[in-house]
């Protein structure tokens, strides 16, 4: 007996009801880019191995999938590197590309590259899948769609409030009101590690921070001591834990706590600016906080970092996030572009959607009429109709075999197809059509004029 086909394991198949609503997803967002300006660009599934190891650090090139060589791809080690059994030395040997890990890098990779073909500042949208040798559990994959949107060339802050009216405006669109927007800058948190008197732990100090809300108090605060910053370094910043209130409440806060951090105060002026902006514009349906404890990518980004979460009363991690960063162009030698971007999650910004029912009826994979066949001249009769309601933009289908008209009524029933059109001989003396509702169950004779009207 045959094995029974399965798929790598961190892959999906989608059905085609799943396909139509993470196409909705993409569609909007789509349209959502173009109408602020941003630009599709699309770069290859694999690059050059070079483009992609040692930008993400030792974890990440241990992710990245390498793609071998191809023909004979082990001639080119010898039997001394073979001996060896040093998988990191064989590699560069026998695998040359890579899949691409993200779709940040590989943007990084464009802009230098046509960098005389590009009129800044560039505004780029991109929505491709990224692939990474991770351990699959529930929400992580190897296999998943980034939806990214970038702007390169621009330090202004302006672009910040866009990235944040565009995160607004998105998740309306997908009816995801309430979500919220959380805020924070890098230069605030260098200041704080500063003030600290602990700048070399800057990373560690904020990864503990990170987990306020997960651990608590007491829990950040023995993880800062586990690492080796001081009680009375940590005793400096204790306003943070208490940090409450309104986005003027925690600018003051932080105003007190950083007086004497240069950084600080410039990243406590960013944010500050695209708050009072944020707040003068006005947002649709989003919420903009400022969160003293976010610290995401905290290696990559250099101003302002940004985190969405879904609307209270769904469990689920956050939606996009994103940030930006002074010299992301710097890994391939063009220095000082800085850019600001932001990424939607696909699959949780899907799942969002269902928990909370918010798909649109409209958005199905089903045939909106199935005409019933019951012989080749009834066939071609009803494919003439077929093809008028097709042209005019109505989804339609004829049963391709004269079944039993139980089995035809049941595939419709099944594929939830809510009408079905009979055509037998007696419609096409009259050159009529019986429509039925399959849902009420009533039936009515009409024109092929009036099919087409009922069913538009």
């Amino acid at each position: 007996m045959a094995q029974k086909p399965s798929i790598p394991k961190g892959t999906r198949d989608f059905s085609p009801e799943e396909v139509v609503k993470r196409n909705y997803i993409m569609d909007t967002l789509r349209d959502c880019f173009g109408n602020f300006g941003f630009q599709p660009i699309e770069t290859p599934s694999f690059e050059n191995s070079e483009t992609l190891m040692g930008k993400y650090g030792e974890e990440g090139d241990r992710l990245i999938f390498k793609i071998l060589n191809s023909g004979d791809f082990l001639s080119k080690v010898d039997d001394t590197l073979y001996r060896e059994k040093d998988s990191n030395k064989i590699t560069s040997r026998i695998s040359e590309k890579a899949l691409r890990y993200d779709l940040t890098v590989p943007f990084a990779r464009y802009v230098v590259q046509h960098q005389n073909e590009i009129t800044f500042p560039f505004k780029r949208f991109q929505i491709q899948p990224v692939w990474r040798a991770d351990r699959p559990q529930k929400g992580r994959f190897r296999e998943f769609f980034q939806c990214d949107a970038d702007v390169v060339g621009s330090d202004s802050l302006w672009q910040e409030v866009e990235l944040v009216q565009l995160y607004d405006t998105a998740f309306t669109r997908l009816d995801l009101k309430g979500t919220t927007i959380k805020m924070n800058n890098r230069k605030v948190l260098s200041g704080i590690a500063e003030v600290m008197g602990e700048t070399d732990k800057l990373i560690d100090f904020t990864v503990a921070l990170d987990k306020l809300d997960k651990i608590g108090e007491d829990g950040v605060k023995k993880e800062m001591l586990e690492k080796g910053i001081s009680a009375e370094a940590i005793n400096k910043v204790q306003p943070l834990f208490q940090a409450s209130g309104n986005a003027k409440d925690k600018l003051d806060m932080l105003k007190g706590l950083l007086a004497n951090s240069a950084i600080g105060q410039k990243g406590i002026e960013e944010l500050a600016f695209i708050v009072t902006t944020v707040q003068e514009l006005g947002l649709q349906s989003a919420r903009l906080e400022i969160d003293v404890t976010l610290a995401r990518g905290l290696n990559y980004y250099t101003g302002a970092i940004f985190e969405v979460t879904a609307p209270e009363g769904v469990a689920m991690g956050s939606i996009g996030g994103g940030g930006r960063y002074d010299d992301l162009t710097g890994i391939f030698g063009l220095k000082d572009m800085s850019g600001v971007g932001i990424s939607f999650g696909l699959d949780r910004i899907y799942l969002v959607m269902e928990e909370l029912g918010v798909f649109p009826e409209t958005v199905s994979a089903n045939t909106k009429v199935l005409f019933l066949n019951f012989g080749n001249k009834e066939a071609l009769y009803a494919q003439k109709a077929v093809t008028k309601l097709r042209q005019q933009g109505i989804s339609a289908e004829l049963y391709p075999d004269a079944a039993k008209m139980g089995k035809q009524m049941g595939y419709a029933d099944k594929r939830n197809i809510p009408f079905a059109v009979l055509a037998g001989t007696s419609e096409m003396e009259t050159s009529v059509y019986t429509l039925k509702d399959m849902k009420s169950g009533e039936q009515q004779k009409v024109s092929l004029e009036q099919l087409i009207t009922l069913l538009s």
